[in-house]
Formats: C-alpha cells, structure tokens, sequence
C-alpha cells in the first residue's frame, strides 16, 4: 500500500472513522489527547468496559491485561499512563466480549481472501480474551491458531465481507491483515487494519496461510504477482 493508506492505517481513530464510512461495523470509540479530553465525554454514556490502548502503535504495543477497563477510575489511570509513556494520544474502545479473529487478503481486482484465522487460549474459549502483547510473546505456549474457526457459515462470510469492505475503504493493495472481534450474535466489529503486516514464522499472516495449506513461497508469490500486475511490470521468469 501506498504512504496514505500506510498513515490512515495506523492511525486507529481515523481508520475506523474511514471504515465506519464505509459501511464497516466498529466498536464505539473516542480519540484521547490529554486527561481534560476526557472532561468533554463525561456526559456520555460509557459502554464499560472498555480497552485502553496507543492511538499510533502497532504489534499489540501498549496492550496488556490491564488496558481493559471497568470504570471511570481505571480508564483515567491507564490513559494517563499511556499519554505520558508513549507520548501520543490514547483510543478508548468498547470492549466487545466474544472472539478474536484476523482476516488476510490479498490481491486488488478482485481482492481475495487468505485465511479468517480465530485466536483461542489453551484454556478454551473466553469471551473475555484479548490478544495482548504479552500473549503474542509467549504464544506457543498461550494460545492456538483455528483456521477456519468453528463458526456458523453466516458468520464467516459476514467477517469475509467486513475485511474486504475495510480493505477498499482504506485503500490497501497487494496484502493487508484485518483484526475483529466477533460477538455472541455472529456480527463482526473491526478493530484495526495492518496493511504492511509481519511475514515472519511467527507472523499471524503466514501462520494462516500455512493453516490453509500455503507454502510461505506461495503466500510471498501471491503478494508479488498482484503488486507485478497492478503495476503492469514485467515478470522476470
């Protein structure tokens, strides 16, 4: 993708604004700048809980068990915590109870799907899960990879149609990696969308892919031919 859709991208508030545009279901959310930001929200109905988490980071950064809140105390200690050690602007997001889920697509006209991946625990299936950066660390040992999840068919195709929805708003080519979380009643809530997302062993892209029965070869081929193909460049053999 090009460096617009690289910035919107990362850019958790302003994607969702895109997306939401776009007819992308998201959960609801508010961009914090500073702790007297918050005064501006204070007449609003807060749907606790909610997770706390860097506006401009990738790789899970700043997410941890503690990012999810239940209360207006805890919410404005982990912004606080938040603004003063990254330095940038906190988003607010409902928590949606339910599963985790990653979408990867490549290719431009039509885009396709690689693979919609499910995150479980070890310990089975938690509504109250997240994939923070502790659990991305130690994920061997955590956590297993469902590729396809046992899911309705009704509420595989909604998240495929959601990905693909979000990647077109958001402008991405070649590859992208779409995150969600799915609630009780099958409807999928875009969180946040990594159109340079990692391709190493560890990788959530290339570990889908294998689920799928990709060799890593195929997924970097699949990548390269649309990217070769959007810019009308020649194939070297």
């Amino acid at each position: 993708s090009d460096p617009l859709t690289l910035g919107l991208a990362l850019d958790k508030s302003l994607a969702k604004r895109i997306v939401g545009n776009g007819g992308v279901r998201t959960p609801w959310f508010r961009l914090v700048e500073s702790l007297s930001d918050l005064d501006a929200i204070k007449s609003e109905t807060i749907p606790f809980p909610l997770v706390v988490k860097p506006a401009f980071e990738g790789s899970s950064k700043g997410i941890r068990d503690s990012s999810k809140v239940e209360d207006w105390t805890a919410m404005e200690r982990v912004v606080r915590s938040l603004v003063q050690d990254y330095r940038q602007p906190a988003l607010i997001e409902q928590f949606i109870p339910g599963r985790e889920i990653t979408v990867g697509v490549v290719g431009n006209k039509p885009p396709r799907i690689v693979g919609i991946m499910e995150v479980v625990p070890h310990t089975g299936l938690d509504d109250d899960f997240m994939y923070t950066i502790d659990v991305k660390r130690n994920w061997r040992d955590l956590v297993r990879y469902d590729c396809p999840p046992h899911m309705e068919a009704s509420t595989l195709q909604a998240i495929e149609s959601q990905a693909l929805l979000a990647y077109k708003a958001l402008g991405c080519r070649d590859v992208a990696r779409m995150d969600f979380r799915v609630a009780s009643d099958g409807q999928p809530h875009f969180l946040e969308a990594n159109p340079l997302p990692g391709m190493g062993g560890y990788s959530d892209l290339p570990i889908m892919a294998g689920l799928q029965g990709w060799s890593f070869t195929q997924l970097v081929d699949a990548i390269l031919s649309s990217a070769i193909e959007r810019t009308r460049l020649e194939r070297l053999s």
